[in-house]
C-alpha cells in the first residue's frame, strides 16, 4: 500500500496471587497513589481491555482507552472477536497448551526456543489466562506495519520490469526467465480482500481473476509453462488487503517462470519467523522449498539494538542457501535538508524532574537536551488526521532488560494524552513502549514526548534500576504525518536520522530502498535511511545475548529498486491505473531479479548473489549509501557480476556525525585553571567576583500564528552588569555571537532561543536565560 493510506507495522507482573498483590498494597498505603497500577500477569494494556466497561465499549472508544490507534498499524492484532496475545513462560511453555485453552483461548503459535505462547483470546476471557500456572507475562500483539505506500504479458506488468533492466536481462539471455527458482512471499494476505482500497465496491480482482489474465501463474494461465499456481501456506490473515498477492505480481512480471509461495507474517513476530522458516523448508516436508524469499512488514516490537527472533529465522533461512530480500520501510522524515525519523542518545540523561501533567510516580524523566541546559520534554508537529507513532528502545538485552522506561505524550495544556508502561523488567523483559497518538484537528498540533525511568521509587514492586542506558526513539510514520521535531541535528553524541531496524537490517537480509519507477535522480523521501547499529547478540532462546564489544555497525540499506509501480488492484487508483508505491514493493523487485540470477547461475550462494548485485548496481543521482544503498538494480549488470565477479566494495553507510555540545562557560574556565596551576609564591587569588546574569527584555509571544510560511521576531537582551556581549543559540544550531536587539525570520515549527551575557573580563553567566516559543499557522 502507498506510504501514507495504510501500510502496516504490526508490533509485541508477577504471578503471586492477587491476593499477595493486595496485602502489599495495603502494607504501604502511603505508596498507593504514587505507585504504578499493577495488573497481575495482564500488561497494563490488557488488564484495561479486560475491564467490562472497556471492552463491552465500541472499537474507538476501546484503542483510546488503551491509548492505541483503532484501526491499522500499531493497532490490536485481531482475528474476528479476539485478540492475538504473546503469554511469556520462565520454562515449560509446550506443557501449558491445554491450561490456556482451558482458560479459552485459541492457539496460535508454541516456540519452545522463546517459551512464548501465541494466542488467540477473547477480551472477556483475559483475566483466564493469569491463572495458567507460570505465566511471567502476558502482552497485546500490535499490527504491524507493510511497507507498501512474463509470458510477462499480463494486464498489468510493473514499470520496474524496463527500470531495473529484467525484460533486457531476459531477452539477451535465452530461457532465462526465473524457471527452477522458488520465490517466497510474506505479507498480510494472499486472497482474502473483499473491500476495494477505495471502499468503493468488492476488490478490483481477486487470485483467479490474476490467473486468467496472466498477471499470476496458475492453470488457467495462457502460458503452458506457467501453469503452477502459487502455493500458499498460510493465508489465515482474513483482514488482509492482500498486499502478498501484489507482490506476487510483480516477482511475475519479472521472473514469469519461478514458481511463488506464500505464507502471512500477521500471526506475531515469533509465528512470522516459523512462517520464513516453513517457506525455506523442502515440499516433501510441507514447506515450499523457496530459494528465493521477500518480505515487506515490521513489528513494531522487533529490537533496534540486536537480532530479533525474525532476524534470527532470516539466518537460518541464509545459511541454508536462501536469498532473502526485505523492505527498508517507509520511515525516513525530511524537514528541509535533514533526516528527522530517528533520535539517540547515548545514555539516558535524568533531568532532575518531570514535566506537569504527568503521575505523581514519574519523578526521573529524560533530559532531551544534549548540553548545559535541562528539557524534560520532545515536541513532535503532527499533521492534521495524522497518527503519530513512537517507538522507544533501549540499549539493554531482550531477557536482560533491569531499566524501566515508560513514554507519555503531553498537549498544550500540560494533559497526557496518550501513554505506554509496560513492565518491562517484571514481565516483558523487552526495552520497547510504543504510544501512539492521532490528531484529529484539521490543522497541525505539536505534542511534547516526556520519558521517565521508573525505578523503585516509582514502583516499589515491579520498578527497574536507576541506569542510564543508551536509548532511541523512532517515528514509524510510514510515509509522513511529522513535519518537524525539536531536536533535528546530531550534535553532542546524540544521533538523528536512522530508521532502519529490526529484521529489516538484519545482517543476512538484502535490506531494499525505493526509488519511483520514472526517475533515477533520487530515492523515495519516504524511503528509510541507514545505517543499523547492533550492540548485542541475537535473541535466540530465553537467556540474555552478551553485548558486542565493539558494535557491530551494518551499512543498510543495501540495494535501492523500483515502486509506485501498475498492478491490477493495488494499493490506490492513479488515473485508470492501480498503483503500489512503497519498498514493499521495491522488495519483490530485487527478488524477482535474483530469481533471474540463481537460473543462470544456480550454485550461487545468497552472498554472492547480494554481492553481484551491489557490484551492478547504478548511481542514484547524488544520493549516498544511507538512503539508497549501493545503488539502482541492473539485471543485466548483476548478472554478468554473478558470473564474472570484480573486487569492487560497496559504499559504506555510516552514522551521522554527532557535532559536540558547545563547551560550558564552567568548563572553559576550568580548562584554563587546570592549564594555568598558581604558583606556590603566588598570593592567594582574590575573591571570585560576581558572574554577570542574562534576561529577556523583550520577546513574542509563545504562540504566533503567520499566514506565510515564516514570520519574523524581535528580542532583546539585558544583563546585571554594563558593557557585556550576549552568546546565542538558536535551536540545535551552535552558540555564537549576537547583538543586544536581535531581528530574526523563523519558520513554521517550535523553537527555543538560549542566551547568556560575557562581560569585558570573559566571565560568562553560567545559566543562559531560554525562552521557548512556537510559530504555526494562521488557521
Amino acid at each position: 500500500m502507498s506510504p501514507g493510506n495504510s501500510p502496516r507495522l504490526r508490533a509485541g507482573s508477577c504471578s503471586v496471587a492477587t491476593l499477595l498483590l493486595c496485602c502489599a498494597l495495603s502494607s504501604a498505603p502511603a505508596l498507593a497513589a504514587t505507585s504504578r497500577p499493577r495488573y497481575g500477569d495482564l500488561s497494563p494494556r490488557l488488564a484495561e481491555l479486560a475491564k467490562p466497561s472497556v471492552r463491552g465499549g465500541p472499537l474507538s472508544r476501546q484503542a483510546k482507552d488503551l491509548s492505541l490507534a483503532p484501526e491499522g498499524p500499531g493497532s490490536l492484532l485481531r482475528e474476528g472477536n479476539r485478540i492475538l496475545v504473546e503469554v511469556r513462560f520462565g520454562h515449560g511453555a509446550a506443557a501449558r497448551v491445554d491450561d490456556l485453552r482451558a482458560a479459552g483461548a485459541e492457539i496460535v503459535n508454541v516456540s519452545p526456543r522463546y517459551q512464548t505462547i501465541t494466542v488467540a483470546s477473547k477480551p472477556n476471557e483475559l483475566r483466564r489466562l493469569a491463572d495458567v500456572p507460570g505465566i511471567l507475562g502476558a502482552t497485546p500483539v500490535l499490527t504491524p506495519i507493510v511497507s507498501e505506500s512474463t509470458c510477462p504479458s499480463g494486464s498489468a506488468v510493473s514499470e520496474g520490469d524496463v527500470q531495473l533492466r529484467a525484460a533486457e536481462a531476459r531477452a539477451s539471455k535465452v530461457g532465462v526467465d526465473g524457471s527452477g527458482v522458488t520465490v517466497g512471499i510474506l505479507s498480510d494476505s494472499f486472497d482474502q480482500a473483499e473491500e476495494a482500497a477505495d471502499e468503493s465496491g468488492p476488490v478490483a480482482t481477486h487470485q483467479a481473476e490474476d490467473v486468467e489474465s496472466g498477471d499470476l501463474p496458475g492453470a488457467a494461465n495462457t502460458c503452458p509453462s506457467q501453469a503452477t499456481p502459487v502455493n500458499v501456506l498460510d493465508d489465515s490473515e482474513a483482514e488482509g488487503e492482500d498486499e502478498g498477492r501484489a507482490m506476487g505480481q510483480i516477482v511475475h512480471d519479472l521472473a514469469p517462470g519461478s514458481q511463488l509461495a506464500f505464507a502471512t507474517a500477521f500471526t506475531g513476530e515469533i509465528g512470522f519467523a516459523k512462517n520464513i522458516e516453513q517457506l525455506a523448508k523442502p515440499t516433501g516436508e510441507g514447506g515450499a522449498g523457496a530459494q528465493v524469499i521477500a518480505d515487506d512488514v515490521s513489528y513494531f516490537g522487533e529490537p533496534f539494538f540486536q537480532e530479533g527472533p525474525v532476524g534470527v529465522a532470516v539466518s537460518k533461512v541464509t545459511t541454508g542457501g536462501v536469498s532473502y530480500f526485505s523492505s527498508a520501510g517507509n520511515n525516513n522524515l525530511i524537514d528541509g535538508d535533514r533526516d528527522i525519523g530517528s533520535w539517540e542518545a547515548p545514555e539516558f540523561r535524568n533531568a532532575g524532574g518531570c514535566p506537569a501533567g504527568l503521575p505523581k510516580y514519574a519523578t526521573e524523566c529524560m533530559d532531551f537536551a544534549p548540553g548545559a541546559a535541562v528539557d524534560p520534554t520532545f515536541d513532535i508537529r503532527v499533521s492534521p488526521n495524522a497518527t503519530l507513532r513512537v517507538d522507544l528502545q533501549w540499549a539493554q538485552p531482550w531477557n536482560g532488560v533491569t531499566t524501566d522506561l515508560d513514554a507519555y505524550l503531553l498537549d498544550a495544556s500540560n494533559e497526557v494524552v496518550s501513554k505506554s508502561e509496560e513492565f518491562n523488567v517484571a514481565s516483558t523483559q523487552k526495552p520497547f513502549e510504543f504510544v501512539p497518538w492521532t490528531n484529529n484537528a484539521s490543522v497541525s498540533q505539536t505534542v511534547r514526548l516526556a520519558i521517565d525511568r521508573c525505578s523503585h521509587v516509582c514502583d516499589t514492586l515491579t520498578g527497574g534500576d536507576t541506569e542510564s542506558p543508551r536509548l532511541k526513539l523512532a517515528l514509524l510514520q510510514n510515509g509522513g504525518g511529522v513535519t518537524a521535531t525539536e531536536y533535528e541535528s546530531s550534535v553532542g553524541g546524540d544521533v538523528v536520522g536512522p530508521t532502519i531496524f529490526g529484521h529489516n537490517g538484519g545482517e543476512d537480509v538484502t535490506s531494499v530502498a525505493a526509488i519511483p519507477f520514472n526517475t533515477v535522480e533520487s530515492p523515495e523521501p519516504y524511503s528509510s535511511r541507514g545505517p543499523v547499529t547492533h550492540r548485542f547478540g541475537p535473541v535466540n532462546g530465553v537467556l540474555a545475548a552478551e553485548p558486542l564489544d565493539p558494535a557491530e555497525v551494518l551499512s543498510k540499506p543495501d540495494l535501492t529498486a523500483s515502486d509506485c509501480n501498475v498492478t491490477t488492484f493495488f494499493a490506490f487508483q492513479a488515473g485508470a491505473s492501480w498503483r503500489f508505491c512503497g519498498t514493499s514493493a521495491a522488495a519483490p523487485h530485487a527478488a524477482a531479479v535474483a530469481a533471474l540470477m540463481l537460473q543462470e547461475e544456480p550454485a550461487a550462494t545468497p552472498e554472492q548473489i547480494r554481492q553481484a548485485l551491489q557490484e551492478g548496481a547504478s548511481p542514484i543521482g547524488a544520493s549516498g549509501p544511507c538512503a539508497i544503498g549501493a545503488g539502482l538494480v541492473d539485471a543485466v549488470e548483476a548478472i554478468t557480476a554473478l558470473l564474472a565477479p570484480g573486487a569492487g566494495a560497496s559504499p559504506t553507510c555510516v552514522a551521522p556525525e554527532s557535532e559536540p555540545e558547545p563547551p560550558t562557560v564552567k568548563e572553559i574556565e576550568e580548562k584554563i585553571i587546570a592549564a594555568n596551576p598558581p604558583s606556590p609564591t603566588q598570593p592567594p587569588p582574590e575573591a571570585p567576583k560576581p558572574l554577570p546574569q542574562t534576561r529577556f527584555v523583550r520577546h513574542p509571544a509563545k504562540l504566533i500564528r503567520t499566514a506565510s510560511r515564516a514570520v519574523t521576531a524581535i528580542f532583546r537582551f539585558g544583563s546585571s552588569e554594563s558593557g557585556v556581549t550576549f552568546i546565542c543559540r538558536f535551536d540545535a544550531g551552535r552558540f555564537h555571537r549576537c547583538d543586544q536587539r536581535l531581528v530574526r525570520r523563523f519558520g513554521l515549527g517550535p523553537h527555543v532561543l538560549r542566551v547568556f551575557a560575557r562581560n569585558a573580563s570573559g566571565v560568562a553567566d553560567p545559566t543562559p536565560a531560554v525562552f521557548r516559543f512556537r510559530v504555526e499557522p494562521l488557521e
